[in-house]
């Protein structure tokens, strides 16, 4: 029997919803019923609609064609603040966060207590505390979010939803940045949220949490409702054929590594994270060509300064760095990318594209110098728009123009624009980190078989990821981190999960027992 009561009326439906832009149609006459104490799972490629559609449910565009009722009658919602003051809030894929501003300060903004006719911060803030206690979303409510490493961002986003007693929450991609310790937690405050009759859109690529979550599970595809169906009735397997349109392979698919040469040897690596701490203690390890060596790693212990560090973002001492057999010691990110070294950063939006610039221009943010596009300070734009075009159809980015603004893409056409700009520079050592963050199931298929195939034409990778299934999957070599350090380093093949996930929380290194899984 399900939690919620399906025979009385939908606290929100939408009705045969159309939204066109110039090229595309996003949404397609599509319908979808919730009801209250329901959790609705949106499943669908990038760019199947799914963002769109919740857009307009939260006011942001308004549909070309359809309507929008909540409690059985018709609204109009002229923007966001209509949308949250009828009680739908939403926790967007992309934050939408002031930097400058601490934690409390963003999640009260737009309806913040007020003390005579001043804003009563310590009220404020006292109460995010508590909400951020309440839920198990620890973060420092008076730290600055520019100081903020991604997943405790995501945090203040959902905050921010909490804090406004939403009726309906959507959730975009609300797990695309948290470990999995994390995520586990969320998916508990989502059911309470449903148990105390809050009716829940959740949207994510990641089918064990929609399998594990949802009571109705919708697939779209190419901006079409292509299905409905629940948990009991379908299977991992299931929902990505329902998604892709086509059989998807769920695990990596790669041959034993050959490794060869070192492309990337650390030694002595300190990187210091702020106000004098220490972020990353003392580490030294090796890349060989032929092999993907993979940091596993509850976000926040350091993983992301030392991408940072040897990919020229971040100062830091070392006793050495070398990188395709040359000294790399304090150079700059350009000058990491003219040794062979592509990059894929854990933050597309800060680091990966220019949001502003094509999409042809995006594709050679790092290369714009070289012979082939520019002579003599004169842009060769065929050339670019050559190389766009090629990229675009390789790596499936779905856009109707080369020239549409990187910024006008889903959240993992961006991703796939910055695989591609990366493994198209044919990398000797390529530094991926969150390869695969708010992908699809057929994007991550792909992804992972380029980054396969990297590395069988001879590049050393290093993989780092919050996704532990991911790191397993696809790594050679293990290497676990905790508090800034390497704290072991295991074979790949046959690696157990349930001990690595000890070592990531900073237990022992015991051995692995009969009773664990892999």
């Amino acid at each position: 029997m399900p939690s919620y009561d399906p025979t009385g009326t939908p606290v929100l439906e939408a009705r045969g919803i159309t939204k066109r832009f110039p090229g595309v149609v996003a949404n397609n006459n599509v319908s979808l019923t919730i009801h209250k104490g329901q959790i609705v799972g949106l499943l669908g490629e990038n760019g199947a609609g799914k963002s769109t559609l919740v857009k307009m449910i939260y006011g942001l565009y308004e549909p070309d064609e359809g309507e929008i009722l909540m409690n059985g009658s018709q609204i109009a919602l002229k923007g966001p603040r209509d949308a949250i003051r009828r009680g739908i809030g939403m926790v967007h894929q992309h934050f939408q966060l002031v930097p400058v501003f601490t934690v409390a300060e963003n999640v009260i903004l737009g309806d913040e207590p007020h003390k005579s006719v001043f804003v009563n911060m310590k009220k404020a803030t006292a109460e995010v505390a508590r909400l951020s206690e309440e839920y198990g979303l620890k973060v420092d409510v008076n730290a600055k979010v520019e100081d903020l490493p991604v997943g405790a961002q995501q945090r203040v986003e959902i905050l921010k939803a909490l804090y406004r007693k939403a009726e309906i929450l959507i959730m975009d991609e609300p797990t695309a940045v948290l470990t999995p310790q994390e995520t586990d937690e969320l998916l508990k405050v989502m059911r309470g949220f449903a148990d105390n009759g809050v009716a829940v859109i959740f949207i994510t690529h990641k089918l064990r949490e929609v399998l594990a979550l949802a009571d109705t599970i919708e697939v779209l595809r190419g901006g079409e409702v292509v299905g409905t169906t629940t948990p009991d009735e379908t299977d991992q397997a299931g929902l990505a054929q329902m998604m892709v349109g086509r059989s998807v392979l769920l695990r990596v698919d790669k041959k034993p590594a050959m490794p060869k040469d070192v492309v990337l040897d650390v030694q002595g690596l300190n990187v210091d994270g702020g106000l004098g701490l220490p972020a990353v203690s003392d580490v030294s390890f090796s890349v060989k060509a032929g092999e993907i060596v993979g940091i596993a790693g509850v976000e926040g212990n350091g993983q992301r300064e030392l991408v940072e560090a040897l990919t020229g973002l971040r100062k830091y001492e070392a006793t050495s760095v070398m990188m395709n057999g040359s000294d790399a010691l304090g150079l700059s990110p350009h000058d990491v990318h003219d040794l062979g070294v592509g990059h894929v950063p854990e933050d597309r939006e800060k680091d990966g594209v220019v949001g502003q610039y094509s999409i042809a221009d995006n594709m050679v943010l790092n290369r714009f110098d070289e012979k082939e596009f520019a002579s003599k300070g004169v842009r060769n734009s065929k050339a670019v728009n050559n190389l766009a075009t090629e990229l675009v159809e390789d790596y499936d980015v779905r856009t109707p123009s080369i020239q549409t603004s990187a910024q006008s893409l889903s959240g993992g056409n961006k991703q796939k624009v910055v695989i591609a700009r990366e493994l198209a520079a044919d990398p000797r050592l390529l530094i991926a980190s969150q390869p695969t963050r708010g992908v699809d199931v057929g994007s991550i298929e792909f992804i992972h078989s380029q980054i396969v195939k990297a590395r069988d034409g001879g590049a050393g990778v290093l993989l780092i990821s919050a996704e532990l299934d991911e790191v397993i999957g696809l790594s050679d070599r293990i290497l676990v981190m905790y508090d800034g350090r390497i704290v072991a380093e295991l074979d790949g093949e046959g690696a157990d999960r349930n001990r690595i996930g000890r070592l990531m929380a900073g237990g022992e290194d015991t051995p692995p027992s009969s009773t664990d899984s892999a």
